[in-house]
């Protein structure tokens, strides 16, 4: 469904369209390519229109429709040129439909755009890119056009030939009451899964009956009773038009996933209807249909491809599927689905071409490529060799197109192939000629009749967005079953019969507007295609003047600036090479001596001279220069007083140059510093050497592979630097590596290759930490591999630094961050490869010894205070217990008691899980090297008991008038200050007014009843009274705000999963409560009339275990204020944004089958309504009700938007002064929501 994603919109006809640019030879200012020849329109895929492609395509074969829309003038329907007027009624959807259709049947271009046509639906760019059922969009687009059409004389358009009607009926079968009722339709939906084909689905639906009995009675209203009955369906009324939409989506209950039925389902080229009706006494030719088209649907439940068979009931097209004529198409949509060069022209048509012209009709093969030469100005060896080959064996590759006589050696076109040719030429001179006012016969001529007398009527078409070929209609039998199959039947009567003056004719019945805009259209079209072929001769050169450049390494380099140093010329290849020396005559102006053009080519190392121009009678096609092509002006002798040499064998190369990086060069991550040196190459290797290498060095050239392999690499001996550059395969980009004397230890001499990989090799710093605080800390560079072990690092440190070499044994090396932080120490028996260590990182040499495989290095943190907290380190055994790891770091810390515990330090730097199993080792925990644990106050709870920190907790919704706004927002936007570790209760914030009231250990096998029990006990309630737990509301806290109702006192904490880190509020009540599952606790508050702001909020109760829908919520609380539902407005509170969203019913147009989603729940988006949401209603009888926001909401998204912006400043800030440069990383691809499909119709203007 892709195919056309980046595909340029050229359709020259849009309302879109804002102008005409110049000619040109880019792609966005071509013509659309011309029919094919089916001489069928397909319509460009904006993205994922497919499926809405093969519905227009559809309706468009349809002429009966495709008429009646045409018959609706601009005095019913008004003009589009009409649409910004503001008193102009204009219905633009069928308009718009209209002017798709007449380019469909009129335009000479191979597709057309439904740009217009998708903006008239409301369509953005994401409707179009996102892919939808073609059933519903059947539907939808037929509401659409029946709204758009009313009070015009095509406002029964589509009820005329699509609507029909079906009849269920129920028979008592004790009285024979018969009870009925009629239901119409649009198009027929038929099952799918187990089921052979479409007859069998209709037989189940209209033939069989459907019984009541045993435990499944039916009431009938005459017995007034439970009776057995009969239940039976027909089609009482048929449209001209019959859909038939198959159920291949289904949903498997037990994997809860959607499929595709892709089993075996047949149906037939003409049905007939009569067992399934109502009425059967009618002519046969009343319930015979025939089929005219079946879109296609091609990859799974999820997304796919469609694409539609149609029989071309008026002969618009032209057929061809038979014997050779189908071999020379094939070939020749091979051949255009093979060009991988943009603007390549196709060699069979022009070989095709050439042949053509000949008087004799055929060409020595010999004299073949020269025609080409001079035709195209390219020769056949250049640009179509490299892909299709010799040109000899090109024509013996398609025999059916070209007659090899090897007596001869001649070619000649086969009669078949030029007659079919020349007609088909014939046709579209036709076209061209102005005197017939481009009255497009696309299907006229000779031709097509005996193709339509040869395919017997059965004109069956694939159109698949732009492309359309021609189908036998035994291919449709290949859609009964597979991942590629049959979605949606469209069945046409019998007896509608076209008039013979509609056959091959794309004018018929086309409003004369419509006519006059699509002849206008063609005219232009011809004329941009014409200005395009003549631009095609046109090729631009770029003239080099020799007088402003100079030489240098045997490279010519501009001596000016470009402007100056270049000049451009456009010139007709079909002029001479003398014509082009006088146009540059007349450029220059004046010009002293011989004049000589040479063919210059642009190089890494700069420009380069080669073959010289000569012949000056010699068209430039000819010669062979190609558009773009680059000419040098000189004398011919030299540039700038040098001597220049010309030719292959005197072209410059540019190498790299590498050299192991030094301690302060390089960029991040580099091993090497790369230069780039330039040199002929015809220069020998011992002048590469002299300008590169230093006395004692030596050169490796690698001008085989990759950098990163060691073979690849090769010594330069002594003995080979008599050879030149080129003879030793040094070309553009190959790369030498330069090594002084005391990097050479990376060379085995012997046999002239590296010892380590290029990529491995590597120096890391080393800085010294052993010695005073006061002294300056030196630091060395130290060479190294990546299988370098770290003691030998260690060793050359020492040695470098010049201390002592007791130190080995008793110092470590330790990796900086760029914070300058020590990390844990390396063990030493790791690699510079294991311990993940990049090229200049660095070290510090500390004291102590480095830990053993089996130790831990730890740092730790003693009390809450981690930010100002002073970090330590140990080193503990990997199988030490987590209390005896405890007393260690309590030891080290100077702290006394034994009341604490260890935490490991979260992601946020904050205390996180606390090691609650004190016998467990620190390996089983999975501790780690590097890991930071917290000490932390308080002895953790036994094993299956919770400590849970409890907060008192009292809304405070609404303020007095006597506080300041400021100072409200202000403390609603306070963070909380208080930990549980606090001394004494302290209010902390005002819309949820908390206060830490204590901590409490209770059993997880405990009950909620039990926990507000020991709440009571608590000081901050004790002062309240609280007679009993009913009079307690439970709260989980999430983010310091309650998140979480706790319902059911006789439920177990467990069950609620209370993690150890989990907080709860307590909320007094003034009455006893006892919530049940479906009770959802709101917070309700009136607004106050002529003032923006609240009553206080009252607590609100609501049952919604029937529904939670907006209508419902509406209903309960003008019921509470007892208030006329339609006199409330109501709205939901986010706090945390200071923003108010109104709670509205879904009124947006939508297909029947998604009519349940109206009402969707409010518990889900956007709404997601929950337990202590706050809900604003506003009384419409004493004000409007339009805005829900307050004063403080204004202050406190001032006071956000403030907030975020001192926080960017001081990220930034942060950032310039770490000097950090992020990585970035590609977020994770969330999967899209589906989107219900809707076509918006305007309110005529």
């Amino acid at each position: 469904m892709f195919g056309d994603l980046f595909e340029e919109d050229f359709s020259f006809v849009s309302n879109n369209q804002s102008g005409k640019g110049k000619n040109s030879k880019s792609k966005d200012t071509e013509p659309p390519a011309p029919r094919e020849f089916t001489n069928l329109s397909g319509i460009k895929n904006q993205g994922g229109t497919c499926y809405l492609n093969s519905l227009l395509q559809t309706l468009h074969f349809t002429p009966e429709f495709r008429e009646a829309l045409f018959s609706l003038g601009p005095e019913e329907l008004g003009s589009l040129e009409d649409i910004n007027k503001p008193d102009v009624k204009v219905r633009i959807i069928p308009l718009q439909l209209q002017r798709l259709f007449a380019q469909l049947l009129l335009l000479d271009q191979q597709a057309a755009s439904t740009t217009d046509l998708t903006e008239s639906f409301g369509w953005n760019s994401h409707e179009e890119m996102r892919q939808h059922d073609v059933q519903e969009l059947n539907r939808i687009l037929f509401s659409a056009l029946e709204t758009s059409l009313v009070g015009t004389s095509g406002h029964d358009l589509i009820n005329r030939l699509y609507h029909g009607t079906v009849v269920n009926q129920i028979v008592c079968k004790e009285c024979k009451n018969v009870s009925e009722k009629q239901e119409d339709f649009l198009d027929l939906t038929v099952a799918v899964k187990d089921i052979s084909g479409l007859e069998e689905a209709l037989w189940n639906m209209y033939v069989e009956d459907e019984y009541f009995e045993n435990d499944n009675l039916y009431r009938c209203g005459a017995c007034n009773k439970l009776v057995e009955a009969a239940k039976s369906a027909k089609l009482r009324k048929l449209p001209p038009f019959l859909t038939v939409s198959l159920l291949r989506f289904n949903f498997d209950f037990e994997k809860c996933e959607r499929y595709k039925e892709t089993s075996c389902y047949t149906f037939p080229i003409r049905i007939n209807l009569r067992p399934f009706c109502e009425q059967t006494q009618l002519d046969d030719s009343e319930y015979v249909y025939e089929l005219f088209s079946v879109i296609i649907h091609k990859g799974g439940c999820y997304g796919g491809h469609y694409h539609v068979y149609i029989k071309d009931v008026d002969a618009l097209g032209n057929w061809q599927l038979q014997g050779e004529e189908s071999k020379v198409k094939t070939e020749e949509k091979v051949q255009k689905d093979t060009e991988n060069v943009r603007g390549m022209e196709n060699p069979l048509t022009i070989l095709k071409e050439i042949l053509s012209e000949e008087e004799s009709k055929q060409i020595p093969v010999d004299q073949l490529g020269q025609r080409l030469l001079e035709k195209k100005g390219v020769s056949w060896n250049k640009k179509y060799r490299k892909q299709y080959g010799p040109i000899r064996k090109y024509l013996q590759s398609h025999s059916q197109v070209f007659l090899l006589s090897p007596a001869e050696n001649k070619v000649r076109l086969k009669e078949m192939y030029h007659q079919l040719q020349f007609e088909s030429d014939s046709q579209g001179q036709g076209l061209q000629s102005p005197s017939q006012n481009y009255d497009v016969q696309w299907a006229s001529g000779s031709l097509c009749t005996s193709l339509k007398d040869t395919a017997s009527g059965s004109h069956w078409f694939d159109l698949n967005d732009s492309e359309v070929q021609p189908i036998k209609e035994k291919d449709i039998e290949k859609q009964f079953q597979g991942k590629e199959s049959a979605y949606m039947l469209f069945y046409r009567k019998s007896q509608l019969k076209r008039p013979p003056e509609a056959q091959a004719n794309p004018r018929y019945r086309v409003p004369g507007h419509l006519l006059n805009e699509m002849d206008a259209a063609n005219i232009e079209l011809q004329k941009r295609r014409m200005d395009r072929d003549s631009a095609d001769c046109n090729i631009d050169l770029h003239l080099h003047l020799g007088s402003h450049y100079k030489l240098y390494n045997g490279a010519l380099h501009p001596s000016l600036s470009q402007k100056e140093s270049v000049l451009d010329l456009t010139i007709d290849r079909r002029k001479t090479l003398g014509d082009l020396r006088q146009s540059i005559f007349q450029l220059l102006e004046f010009w002293e001596g011989d004049m000589i053009l040479s063919i210059a080519k642009s190089l890494p190392a700069g420009l380069h001279l080669y073959q010289t121009l000569a012949g000056d009678e010699m068209t430039l096609g000819g010669i062979g220069l190609a558009d773009g092509a680059d000419v040098f002006v000189w004398n011919g002798k030299e540039v700038g007083g040098m001597e220049v040499l010309p030719g292959l064998n005197h072209e410059p190369v540019l190498l790299n140059v590498l050299r192991l990086a030094g301690y302060n060069e390089g960029g991040k991550g580099q091993h090497f510093v790369e230069s780039q040196h330039v040199i002929p190459s015809s220069a020998e290797l011992s002048t590469l050497w002299e300008a590169l290498a230093s006395p004692g060095g030596i050169i490796l050239k690698n001008s085989s592979g990759s950098d990163k392999e060691l073979e690849n690499w090769k010594v330069i001996r002594e003995e080979d630097m008599k050879s030149t550059v080129r003879s030793a395969g040094l070309t553009d980009g190959s790369s030498i590596l330069v090594l002084d004397s005391h990097d050479q230890s990376l060379v085995n001499v012997a046999s002239g290759n590296l010892t380590a990989f290029t990529h491995d090799i590597s120096w890391l710093r080393v800085k010294n930490f052993c010695g005073l605080e006061a002294e300056e800390k030196k630091q060395v560079k130290i060479t190294a591999t990546v299988e370098t072990v770290m003691s030998d690092i260690k060793i050359k440190a020492i040695q470098e630094l010049q201390l002592g070499e007791e130190l080995g044994d008793d110092s470590c090396l330790r990796p900086l961050n760029r914070n300058g932080k020590l990390l844990s120490p390396v063990p030493e028996d790791y690699t510079v490869k294991e311990a993940e260590l990049k090229m200049g990182s660095l070290l510090g040499l500390c004291p102590g010894k480095a830990p053993t495989s089996t130790q831990l290095f730890l740092y730790f943190v003693a009390g809450s205070d981690l930010q100002g907290g002073t970090e330590m380190e140990i080193v503990v055994e990997e199988t030490a217990s987590v209390r005896e790891c405890l007393n260690l770091m309590v030891e080290k810390s100077g702290l006394s008691g034994d009341s604490w515990h260890l935490r490991r330090l979260d992601w946020c730097y904050e205390a996180g899980e606390a090691l609650s199993e004190e016998d467990a080792t620190l390996k089983e925990l999975n501790v780690c090297s590097g890991d930071t644990l917290v000490i932390t106050e308080g002895k953790l709870p036994p094993k299956g008991f919770l400590k849970v920190p409890i907060w008192c907790y009292k809304p405070l919704m609404h303020f007095g008038h006597q506080e300041s706004m400021q100072d409200q927002v202000d403390c609603r936007m306070g963070a909380l200050q208080v930990s549980p570790a606090g001394d004494s209760p302290t209010y902390v914030q005002s819309d949820i007014g908390l206060c830490y009231a204590g901590d409490i250990e209770i059993s997880g096998e405990a009950f909620l009843e039990d926990l507000k029990i020991q709440a009571m006990t608590l000081p901050s309630f004790q002062k309240l009274s609280v007679p009993s737990p009913e009079f307690l509301r439970a709260w989980m806290l999430e983010s310091k705000r309650p998140c979480k109702l706790l319902r059911n006192n006789q439920q177990r904490l467990n069950e609620y999963k209370l993690g150890g880190r989990t907080e709860i509020c307590i909320e007094p009540l003034q009455r006893e409560e006892n919530l049940g599952p479906c009770d959802l606790l709101l917070r309700v508050q009136m607004g106050i009339p002529g003032e923006r702001d609240y009553y206080r909020s009252v607590d609100l109760v609501w049952d919604i275990s029937k529904e939670c829908t907006a209508r419902a919520l509406r209903q309960k609380l003008a019921a509470h204020y007892s208030l006329p539902v339609e006199k409330i407005k109501i709205a939901k509170y986010f706090p945390e944004k200071f923003e108010w969203m109104t709670i509205s019913s879904w009124t947006q147009q939508i297909s029947k089958r998604k009519q349940k989603k109206k009402q969707e729940s409010l518990q889900s988006a956007p709404y997601h309504l929950k337990d202590g949401d706050i809900i604003g209603v506003k009384n419409l009888l004493l004000e409007d009700g339009k805005d829900f926001s307050t004063l403080r909401d204004d202050i406190g998204k001032e006071s956000q938007r403030q907030h975020a912006m001192e926080k960017k400043k001081s990220r930034q800030a942060q950032r310039l002064q770490n000097d950090v440069f992020s990585e970035g990383k590609g977020a994770n691809k969330l999967h899209k929501p589906e989107v219900a499909l809707s076509i918006n119709v305007e309110v005529f203007r």
